[in-house]
């Protein structure tokens, strides 16, 4: 089962190779005329051997030298071409692949972030496309050249000598089980080795993106410990294919070496009788013959090495493209400008099942409305954002904007149509201008130096070294958390959106930087739904509506004068906030 598995999957990735047939083929068709000329300059050894050299022929020698040079020099430059053209055939296939990879990857739900590693990920993406590169440029051709090789030099060897061919199968079956437990052997080494590359990667990933804390808590000595114990492990696992091969190999030049010295000796026994069956040609192109059908099956061992980590890559990544853990795209409504009301009926949502994160909401969110949604950490306030997005789907009940299913809509137009203000801003490596527009090429600098402008946040921009082309680094770490607030405001303002919404967006900024997102808030809102969840309740007093949420449920909904004169839910945490504020008036 698991041999056939294994075919099937070489012949998935054998797939990818058909936009590249006549690659595939010249690269076939040279292995094929590589081996012819090999042999044939050896033929032309024992012809010169026999031939001119024992008879003194020499001009006949010099004739037959410039013809093997010939030869030599055809077989170079088809061994030029096969090496070159295998090695680019791999790098398109694995270019294909990766691209595949990644449009798999960038697609899927967060459910399969919430479980996957990024270092796994990242290795399937990256060192594993490299692994399954070798298969074409160092394992599968060069495989079929050897092969085609080996079974050339057989038959030679048969039209020439039965006897000495014999010699030889007496030793080949040694050296073909010393291959075959040699490659079971290696299979399940570089199994090991692999998972423990993705462990390596994994956990670095892991702590340079939490190098701040493990610096300021003292953890360096403890995560040391840590990776040198993965290290080892990774250690280990390669130690063992190098203890593999330096068991297989000696076998394999000792059983070429006992092949040569009975070919010396039952031939050249025989070469001194008057009747001899071979001349001294025939000996001098059996050794040859039997260097060039030992060493390609050794080599075949190690080359197949090379297919089996690429086959063990590929089985990874298929794994991923195969996994279903996309978002379920059916909607056939496209509305480039998606308004109008927003409705929760019934909604029900866990990120792990029989752990409930949302029970029965129903909220009502009319068009042009500003809606705050608060309550304690924990309550479910983000998780409804996730779920007008669909970055994940609902267990039951429905989510519907202008009184249709969201599921019903094209992904893109749906999101196309909302801008999300996170409490987290990510920001890639490159300018703020690439930053806001997200590299949409549509946007131009002057649109977003006005769309600054509106909201009042150019002055800052421009304060900046080099303005909009200012370079904030990896996840902008060369802003503060407000300059970084101010980015993702503008970035919502420019996509134009239908529907805003802002996630705790001005939780942990000064109170400087909030008035000035606060106005940008007031510019972007206007004519727009929007939804806020915010921690701090005095920001949210002149919204429409607001959603109290208490462990997944919604406690009451009302305007912020129906919710303080109800004495419910509401009011204490309106209360316990505003006695927090009055009491640090007091101390400072």
């Amino acid at each position: 089962m698991k041999k056939n598995f294994n075919l099937k999957l070489f012949k998935r990735l054998l797939g990818f190779t058909i936009p590249y047939k006549l690659n595939f083929i010249f690269v076939s068709f040279s292995a094929i005329i590589i081996s012819i000329f090999s042999i044939l300059n050896q033929y032309f050894l024992k012809i010169a051997v026999d031939e001119y050299i024992t008879p003194k022929d020499y001009k006949g020698l010099l004739y037959l030298i410039i013809v093997m040079i010939l030869i030599l020099c055809f077989q170079v430059t088809f061994q030029f071409l096969f090496i070159y053209f295998t090695n680019l055939l791999g790098q398109k296939v694995v270019y294909d692949l990766r691209t595949k990879l990644f449009k798999t990857i960038i697609n899927f739900k967060m459910s399969y972030y919430d479980k996957s590693s990024v270092g796994r990920l990242v290795t399937r993406t990256v060192s594993d496309m490299e692994t399954i590169a070798s298969i074409f440029s160092q394992g599968l051709f060069m495989i079929f050249a050897d092969i085609i090789l080996m079974l050339s030099v057989l038959v030679i060897m048969f039209i020439l000598s039965i006897e000495l061919s014999l010699i030889i199968f007496a030793i080949l079956p040694f050296v073909a089980i010393a291959t075959r437990l040699f490659q079971r052997a290696m299979k399940v080494a570089f199994n090991e080795v692999r998972n423990e590359v993705a462990n390596l990667n994994s956990f670095v990933q892991e702590r340079l993106s939490g190098i701040k804390e493990i610096q300021i808590f003292n953890r360096q000595i403890i995560e040391s410990r840590k990776f040198e114990k993965i290290n080892e492990r990774h250690k280990r696992a390669w130690l063992k294919t190098v203890w593999y091969n330096s068991i297989f190999f000696p076998i394999a030049e000792i059983s070429i070496s006992i092949s040569v010295g009975l070919i010396v000796w039952y031939a050249g026994t025989n070469l001194l009788q008057l009747d001899s069956f071979v001349s001294l040609g025939t000996i001098f192109l059996f050794i040859q013959l039997s260097q060039m059908l030992f060493r390609p099956l050794r080599q075949i061992a190690d080359k197949f090495n090379t297919l089996q980590m690429g086959m063990v890559a590929a089985n990874r990544v298929f794994e991923i493209l195969d996994s279903d853990h996309y978002i379920n795209d059916k909607g056939c409504i496209s509305i480039k400008n998606l308004d109008g009301d927003i409705k929760f009926e019934n909604v029900d949502f866990s990120y792990v099942k029989e752990n409930k994160v949302l029970r029965n909401i129903n909220i009502n969110i009319k068009k042009g409305e500003k809606v705050a949604i608060v309550g304690a950490t924990g309550s479910g306030k983000s998780t409804i954002i996730k779920l007008i997005l669909r970055l994940y789907d609902l267990e039951s009940g429905e989510i519907k904007i202008n009184n249709k299913n969201i599921k019903n809509y094209k992904l893109i137009d749906l999101r196309s149509s909302i801008s999300l203000v996170n409490q987290d801003i990510f920001l890639f490596a490159d300018s703020i201008f690439k930053n806001i527009t997200l590299f949409n090429k549509k946007i131009s600098k002057k649109e977003v130096e006005k769309a600054a402008k509106n909201i009042g946040v150019l002055e800052f921009i421009n304060k900046l070294p080099g303005g909009l082309n200012y370079n904030v680094k990896e996840r902008g770490v060369m802003l503060s958390e407000g300059q970084r607030q101010i980015i993702s405001f503008l970035r919502a303002y420019v996509s134009k959106p239908n529907i805003l919404i802002l996630d705790e967006a001005t939780s942990s900024i000064d109170s400087k930087t909030e008035e000035l997102i606060q106005f940008a808030t007031n510019k972007i809102i206007q004519d727009k739904t929007s939804i806020i969840i915010a921690h701090r309740l005095s920001t949210i007093i002149s919204a429409d509506k607001i959603v109290v949420m208490k462990a997944g449920k919604i406690m009451e909904i009302g305007s912020h004068n129906e919710l303080i004169t109800r004495n419910g839910y509401y009011k204490k945490l309106y209360e316990v906030q505003f006695e927090k504020k009055e009491l640090f008036a007091e101390i400072f």
